[in-house]
């Protein structure tokens, strides 16, 4: 693998820039989602993570808002970047 073409990041990054919601989003079309499980008494540590089953579909109206926030965000912060890194 070319050096740099992976770097690592948390499970925090992930969730806080929505893109674990988007995720989600797409697969519980498929009645699928990815499921965290935190440690609430150690500053939501990610203990657990693993693909479910679900039986519902999709997120409430202000979960929806706030995650196309984060999203639009990553987006802005982040475009010149992934521009570039699609351009390899």
């Amino acid at each position: 693998m070319a050096k740099n073409m992976v770097e690592k990041r948390t499970w925090k990054e992930f969730r806080d820039s929505g893109l674990l919601w988007f995720v989600n989003r797409i697969i519980h079309v498929f009645g699928w989602a990815l499921v965290l499980e935190v440690d609430e008494d150690d500053n939501d540590k990610v203990t657990k993570v693993y693909p479910a089953r679900v039986k519902f579909r999709g997120f409430n109206e202000k979960t929806e808002s706030n995650n196309f926030i984060a999203m639009s965000k990553l987006m802005v912060n982040n475009a010149k970047d992934l521009l570039e890194e699609a351009r390899l």
